[in-house]
């Protein structure tokens, strides 16, 4: 006898997807199931329920849930009831973004700015195109990192306002003749 799938069909499509999604952003595919299981569920869960309704081994969702506590979108939490630790995730997803963002640009951007900018103070052997092109990829990403870190501290409704005006104003502007 076949065992029941205790996750609803759009459940179950939703994290397959989360978690094939997470491997085209860099994220481990048992990590971006995880979250997406955790995301959509409406009670906490503790790893024993992971590892039955993923199917995954017990030692992949300790590692994978101790990144996403790390991350800073996944926390633990206790229920009176029951010893064990569970695990919830922000379901905010202005928040989420938030979070994500800042984790990225930190783990991303800055060491990437920080390299960028020792490379265009040393002198070397390098052409001046190539000083050139390093020294607009340092003003890019520094620019860019800032940008990031705006958005980060704006409040979700600021937030989506702003997206919102951004798509507003690009409408507005003559769109280019392509070559």
């Amino acid at each position: 006898m076949k065992n029941r799938d205790p996750l609803a069909p759009a459940v179950r499509t939703f994290v397959t997807h989360w978690g094939e999604m997470g491997t085209r952003w860099g994220i481990n595919r048992t990590v971006a199931q995880i979250h997406g299981l955790l995301f959509l569920s409406e009670r906490p869960l503790h790893a024993d329920d992971i590892v039955e309704v993923l199917g995954v081994a017990r030692s992949n969702v300790s590692t994978s849930l101790k990144e996403l506590v790390g991350w800073g979108i996944v926390k633990m939490v206790h229920l009176p009831e029951d010893r064990r630790d569970h695990f919830t995730s922000l379901t905010d997803v202005w928040e989420l973004f938030r979070v994500i963002t800042a984790e990225r640009k930190r783990r991303e951007f800055d060491p990437t700015v920080a390299a960028l900018g020792e490379l265009i103070k040393e002198p070397g052997a390098e052409s001046a195109e190539v000083r050139r092109r390093l020294g607009d990829l340092h003003q890019f990403m520094s620019t860019m990192g800032e940008a990031l870190e705006q958005v980060r501290t704006l409040p979700p409704g600021a937030l989506a306002g702003l997206l919102g005006a951004a798509g507003l104003i690009r409408n507005l502007m003559p769109r280019r003749s392509r070559p």
